[in-house]
């Protein structure tokens, strides 16, 4: 028997009490909810709209379904701000900011560190395929912030690795290491790397921040790159 719309109301909020307990969190996806409702799209959508109604939810062309009123003369939060930019507008952040947090990291780096520092760029020449590359890329951008034992600047760089797992920046991702290519990747990139971590492992606050910014130059004109040319 087809599902009310009354029906669907009393489920998809106790649905949004669970996935979304927060004013301002965003919901599943409307396929993912109404496969969660066992109803059709359009019970779904009849629903939604009721609750938009009563200013339960709100919903952006682009962006998603997020419990609450829609923000009004103030900022969105940060999760929402993300997938509303491009990924040129990322690379501008931490080009802003990553070259400081390697500067940081050559001035309180200890020994151990610059042996996880290594072993992370020794990954990323061992990376057999794009998405190798990719992890191997994170994972060494992440460690760099670790080092400088500050937790603000780790959950900011966490929190800009967290855009690559988002579905609206993974094709250009995947287009960017594709047009990389796995073998550029292993050394020239890895090569960068290296000269990196040298510099940190140095004590070279100033050798650590020039080395990054050069290679974070390269990394947004891939990205360029990769945004103007064919699939």
């Amino acid at each position: 028997m087809r599902m009310t719309k009354q029906d669907a109301l009393g489920r998809l909020q106790r649905l949004i009490d669970r996935a979304a307990p927060a004013s301002g969190d965003r919901l599943p996806t409307e396929r993912r909810m109404a496969e969660t409702l066992g109803c059709s799209r359009a019970t779904l959508r009849a629903a939604l709209a009721e609750l938009e109604s009563r200013g339960q939810i709100w919903r952006r062309v682009g962006q998603g379904t997020f419990r609450g009123r829609a923000p009004i003369g103030q900022p969105l939060r940060d999760a929402i701000l993300i997938e509303a930019t491009t990924s040129l507008d990322l690379m501008d952040a931490r080009v802003l900011l990553e070259p400081q947090v390697a500067a940081a990291a050559a001035e309180r780096r200890e020994p151990a560190d610059i042996a996880h520092l290594r072993d992370r760029v020794a990954a990323g020449r061992r990376a057999g395929d794009h998405a190798a590359c990719e992890r191997a890329d994170d994972a060494f951008h992440q460690a760099i912030a670790e080092v400088t034992r500050n937790p603000v600047l780790i959950a900011l760089l966490r929190h800009f690795s967290g855009t690559r797992c988002r579905s609206v920046w993974q094709r250009e991702w995947d287009r960017t290491y594709r047009r990389v290519g796995v073998d550029a990747f292993r050394h020239v990139h890895s090569d960068q790397h290296q000269a990196i971590v040298d510099a940190i492992a140095a004590g070279d606050a100033e050798a650590a921040r020039r080395e990054m910014a050069g290679h974070l130059a390269l990394v947004r004109q891939a990205i360029r790159a990769a945004s103007s040319g064919p699939d």
